[in-house]
């Protein structure tokens, strides 16, 4: 089985706590339904998205920006932006996204 990789650069240093082990492979098992969901996995792409952050959590995403192959990768974009931890981060943000392919 091939891995899915996906890059995201606003959740750096977010999962430094003691669930942290647990807290990445659910994150990176939403990424790899989102991705089999709504793309091909063994494209690569670049989504940029701006989101709502409040609570830990993020809402209101929409696409900025978009170097990606199929409108796909932007709704597998959006999915993955559900389960991004977000710590006490509040208000409008940007969210890039890249996703590797296989």
């Amino acid at each position: 089985m091939k891995k899915i990789i996906v890059t995201t650069v606003a959740a750096i240093g977010l999962l430094a706590s003691a669930s942290a082990s647990s807290a990445a492979s659910n994150l990176q098992g939403e990424m790899t339904r989102c991705l089999n969901k709504h793309a091909n996995t063994t494209q690569a792409a670049k989504v940029t998205l701006e989101c709502t952050a409040a609570g830990g959590k993020l809402s209101a995403c929409k696409v900025v920006e978009s170097q990606a192959p199929s409108k796909g990768f932007e709704a597998a974009a959006i999915c993955v932006a559900s389960a991004l931890p977000m710590g006490d981060k509040s208000g409008v943000i940007r969210v890039p996204l890249r996703f590797t392919g296989g």
